[in-house]
């Protein structure tokens, strides 16, 4: 029986199952890992081919490279799968060479990164020991991939979605083609995963990532998701969701979730059916779960269901306080929008976490300023400030092109430390500074200390969790 490895290396942590924004766990405030359903999706269809699968997380649980080394030499892999991300792939590719000096096998890797990649930026990469490159959706693509390299069945020309080697060159499939029924793929192997490992921030209780969603018609000029998951929404049933939601709660006691979408809210009809599917089951009360939302379209009777059904957290990108910003990456939305939005998100009853961005390549110190005011305006409950990332593919990379921002090769970086040197009139360092002000001064207003305090005051536990988010927050900002 063939034997596959699934994993996630060692050393920083990322939201390595996460293509769209691979956010870096270590530098962010309040953001926790999720579940690696990448290689979770990868894994129980592979046990479904047959094969036997070793799956493991180990930048998750803090591992060593001597562990890695030990599982390897027991477990004697014949192919080994490494999910990757823009900011870590140099790492990760000297991972594999480092293991292929003691152990040989295939090498698989997957990232956004790699979505139909000119192969000039490919020429910047040590890709000497690696078989094929997946920048389509691995749940689709391992199981045919996995057959021709190792049983030697199909034509790798034929799975779309990949770069592999033919013996001479790298060569590139068919691209910008999606599988759209969701509901055919077997649910993550979650009996593989450690999943205490990965949970809420706040009560610190196990949480499941249930991906219920794909694609993304909007335009956002920073997002991947319209490049890697196509422009049309893809969802799954609401009757395949639940079934997945029941297996977590009865076999591995997990009671709180993260619905995995894209935008949860942007099919309004579909999201109230889950929310009733819920509310009207014996497991009413008994979830709860978080998701990420639009600004629009947001109605606040699909709110309400969701306070029904057990949303204790809905996270929001309103990303900017400019309206020339917000009209420059074409969010599709104002700044009155955003407002609504977290006006009919709080007269739902539900915690607000908010996302920003500053130091888009026409950005000047204004604009990031009406940022931080209008962040004060809309008081959201949690923040998350990131700086423009300009990911290879997206709008916003030509744009730093333009403007003459851009610092550094398309990869090695991340959106606390992006490949550019600011914005056309701001250096990276100020617009670093800022943003770190801007935290800081959301999170030590005394008022801010006192509701959060008063939300834990019965619980040690939340206590506990949200100090340890706090020191982070000040180590991180101050230091």
């Amino acid at each position: 029986m063939s034997k596959v490895m699934l994993l996630y290396p060692p050393g920083k942590q990322y939201q390595r199952s996460e293509d769209r924004a691979q956010c870096n766990l270590e530098d962010s405030a309040v953001t926790s890992a999720h579940a690696c359903n990448d290689i979770g999706y990868a894994a129980a269809v592979l046990l479904d081919k047959g094969y036997s699968v070793f799956l493991k997380d180990y930048q998750t649980e803090l591992a060593t490279k001597e562990q890695v080394k030990a599982d390897i030499l027991e477990f004697l892999p014949d192919l080994i799968f490494i999910s990757i991300t823009n900011a870590t792939i140099y790492d990760d590719l000297d991972f594999i060479n480092w293991i292929k000096s003691f152990h040989d096998c295939k090498f698989v890797i997957k990232g956004a990164i790699f979505y139909n990649p000119k192969k000039s930026l490919l020429d910047t990469l040590d890709l000497s020991n690696v078989a094929a490159m997946v920048g389509g959706e691995i749940e689709f693509i391992m199981g045919p991939l996995t057959d021709c390299l190792l049983r030697g069945e199909g034509n790798l020309d034929d799975i779309p979605g990949i770069i592999y080697h033919n013996g001479e060159e790298f060569v590139s499939t068919k691209f910008d083609c999606w599988n759209k029924n969701l509901d055919e793929l077997p649910f993550p192997a979650r009996h593989l995963m450690n999943n205490a490992i990965y949970t809420r921030p706040d009560t610190g209780e196990p949480m499941a990532t249930i991906s219920v969603a794909k694609g993304c018609p909007s335009q956002c000029i920073y997002c991947l998701t319209p490049i890697i998951s196509g422009k049309n929404v893809r969802l799954r049933s609401v009757e395949n969701v639940f079934a997945e939601i029941e297996e977590c709660y009865y076999k591995f006691n997990i009671k709180n979730f993260f619905f995995k979408a894209d935008t949860f809210t942007i099919d309004n009809e579909w999201a109230s059916e889950l929310c009733d599917k819920i509310i009207n089951s014996p497991l009413n009360g008994k979830i709860e779960f978080t998701a990420n939302s639009r600004t629009k379209p947001l109605s606040f009777e699909l709110l309400q269901k969701m306070k029904a059904a057990g949303c204790f957290m809905l996270a929001v990108g309103f990303e900017t306080g400019s309206e020339k910003t917000m009209k420059l990456i074409k969010k599709g939305a104002t700044l009155e929008d955003s407002l609504r939005a977290a006006k009919l998100i709080k007269k739902a009853g539900i915690p607000l976490f908010g996302f920003f961005m500053v130091g888009f390549p026409w950005e000047t110190k204004e604009d990031i300023k009406q940022t931080e005011k209008f962040i004060l305006k809309i008081n959201p409950d949690f923040i998350e400030m990131h700086i423009a990332m300009p990911y290879y593919g997206t709008e916003l990379y030509q744009y730093c092109l333009d403007y003459n921002t851009l610092s550094d090769l398309a990869w090695g970086n991340d959106y606390y430390a992006p490949n550019t040197i600011g914005t056309s009139s701001v250096s990276l360092s100020e617009v670093t500074k800022m943003k770190k002000q801007m935290q800081l001064k959301f999170y030590l207003r005394p008022i801010y200390i006192l509701k959060t305090l008063g939300k834990c005051i019965t619980s040690f536990t939340q206590f506990k969790n949200y100090a340890h988010h706090a020191i982070k927050l000040l180590k991180k900002n101050l230091f």
